[in-house]
């Protein structure tokens, strides 16, 4: 396992449009015992609330989708680019049906009882502090169901305090 030491949050400076969207991150939890990640390449952080925050977006048929619901904490990780297929690979294969992480070459860490992915560079740990389902009446350009959600498959937005940043 890789020493992960805590990093100021004020410190933390990256573009979050090429960090999130164009680098990716995994959303790791979990729940019986069972730690299940996820590929995300859409959300974002800023200030809500009063704290810190991170928010991310996870369709509904998602397996960590039902990870996520059952627990009140999860964490961020983002790793450097010799990882590109490994966070192909967990964007394209379900928890459900095998030990994703492993398959990927990745092994979970764990901080506060929450999981995140020991071969990041940068990690978030996050508390839950809301759960909103997009539907289809808060559009208000019709292209957004044709371009993203043309079989229905919608998203939860997850936003979430970041408790502690980690970094090695």
């Amino acid at each position: 396992m890789h020493n992960f030491q805590t990093y100021p949050i004020d410190m933390l400076e990256f573009n979050p449009f090429t960090k999130i969207g164009k680098e990716w991150a995994l959303v790791t939890t979990n729940a019986d015992t069972k730690d299940n990640t996820m590929t995300i390449s859409w959300g974002g952080v800023g200030v809500m609330w009063g704290k810190n925050v991170v928010y991310v977006f996870i369709r509904d048929t998602r397996y960590t989708k039902e990870f996520i619901d059952k627990n009140e904490f999860f964490s961020i990780s983002f790793l450097d680019e010799t990882y590109r297929q490994a966070l192909n690979y967990c964007g394209a294969h379900s928890g459900r049906d095998e030990d994703k992480i492993a398959n990927a070459g990745l092994n979970s860490n764990h901080k506060m009882g929450i999981p995140f992915i020991d071969e990041s560079n940068l990690v978030l740990l996050c508390h839950k502090l809301s759960a909103t389902r997009i539907t289809e009446d808060s559009f208000l350009s019709p292209d957004i169901k044709e371009k993203w959600y043309p079989d229905g498959n919608m998203h939860t937005m997850y936003i979430a305090e970041i408790m502690e940043v980690l970094a090695r």
